[in-house]
């Protein structure tokens, strides 16, 4: 509240320090010398004089050698409490602080300019002279807004309510503001920012980076059921006859499979997407509250078109998932190469002497792989 008004720069710094505390830790002298570093404004009043240990004095801030300021410091001696309970009136008080100031040895020669007399004295002659200083600049300030209000009004002289290009300026003005509250809630460049929760591009942000992965490592394979699955999708390729190498179809049947869970979270990640965005859209349409017509058109429009995009989305979505579908590189440096499985199961064979041994070490090592790369996908 005081640096709402000190801070004007017609405003005078009525700054007040007690003598008993360190007067170049005043707040009153910061503050001033914050907004005021040239000390112009300033006024200084040193209270408690009486008060001050013994040996010290303001002597020194007083003759406005410490802490100078171009307006100066005056001392004054108030009435403490004992005085007040004691019933010791303002005239009595007032020759009191006169008594202090003639006979103190530190403030003697300074008796004339301090005390409270001259304090009020020297504020409404400051006062007086600071008024008639900046009266001028108030009158030219004044003058420039009073024509700035008649340019205005003037315009306003011949207004029609029912004009057709005044209305489709206001039209066209709402209309652009909804665009701009919109895109700054997208971008986080609002002029009020919410402290309660996330919402527009933050809470956007968050299902891109944190829902969705957290839906993704959701998709946990049952290593039981998977070598079930493979067991029999090899024994269903091979039919009657019994396979020595583990086919590709089976492969692809497994990693398919898997490939189309993802299918379910990329939806739910749109969804909650377009979700967000519906909910910021009705946000910033409640400053066309007193039109609730074009309200209503406004979101139905942004809405409809909001959806539109998202079956879009969908669309391109799913159709990236048959792509990864349509063809499985099994020479990616992610998978293991089956031609790297079939030489060692080669190499295996020779060595082992028992031919249906063979073949089932090879079973088991083709599936180990298969499971590997599965797990890898």
């Amino acid at each position: 509240m005081i640096m709402q008004f000190i801070s004007r720069e017609s405003c005078l710094i009525l700054a007040v320090t007690p003598a008993n505390t360190d007067l170049a830790n005043s707040d009153a002298l910061k503050l001033a010398k914050d907004l005021d570093p040239q000390g112009q404004r300033t006024i200084g009043v040193i209270t408690k004089l009486d008060l001050m240990d013994e040996g010290t004095d303001a002597r020194d801030v007083l003759e406005n050698k410490l802490l100078p300021l171009r307006r100066g410091y005056i001392g004054v001696v108030n009435r403490s409490q004992k005085d007040i309970d004691g019933k010791k009136d303002i005239k009595m008080a007032l020759a009191a602080e006169r008594k202090f100031f003639l006979s103190h040895p530190s403030y003697r020669h300074l008796a004339d300019s301090m005390g409270t007399p001259h304090l009020q004295k020297v504020l409404n002659q400051q006062l007086t002279n600071h008024i008639r200083d900046t009266l001028p600049a108030f009158r030219s300030k004044l003058q420039s807004q009073l024509l700035a209000l008649d340019k205005e009004a003037e315009e306003y002289r011949h207004y029609r309510p029912d004009d057709p290009s005044r209305k489709t300026k206001a039209l066209l003005q709402m209309v652009q503001q909804f665009s701009v509250d919109f895109e700054k809630r997208i971008e986080g460049s609002g002029d009020q920012v919410d402290t309660v929760e996330l919402s527009g591009g933050a809470k956007i942000n968050r299902i891109f980076h944190e829902r969705f992965p957290f839906e993704l490592v959701k998709m946990e394979c049952d290593e039981k059921e998977m070598r079930r699955e493979i067991s029999y999708a090899i024994k269903n390729i091979h039919g009657i006859r019994t396979g020595l190498f583990t086919p590709d179809m089976a492969f692809e049947a497994i990693v398919k499979k898997q490939v189309v869970k993802i299918k379910e979270p990329c939806i739910k990640c749109i969804d909650l997407v377009v979700q967000e965005l519906i909910n910021t859209v009705r946000q910033c349409s409640n400053k066309l509250d007193s039109f609730p017509t074009l309200r209503e058109e406004t979101e139905r429009i942004v809405t409809t078109h909001i959806r539109d995009r998202e079956s879009k989305a969908k669309e391109q979505v799913l159709l990236l998932i048959d792509v990864q579908l349509a063809y499985i590189n099994t020479n990616h440096e992610d998978f293991i190469g089956f031609a790297n499985a079939q030489q060692r199961s080669n190499q295996a064979n020779k060595k082992s002497s028992a031919g249906n041994q063979v073949s089932v070490s090879k079973m088991c090592i083709c599936e180990g792989h298969i499971q590997s790369s599965v797990m890898k996908l």
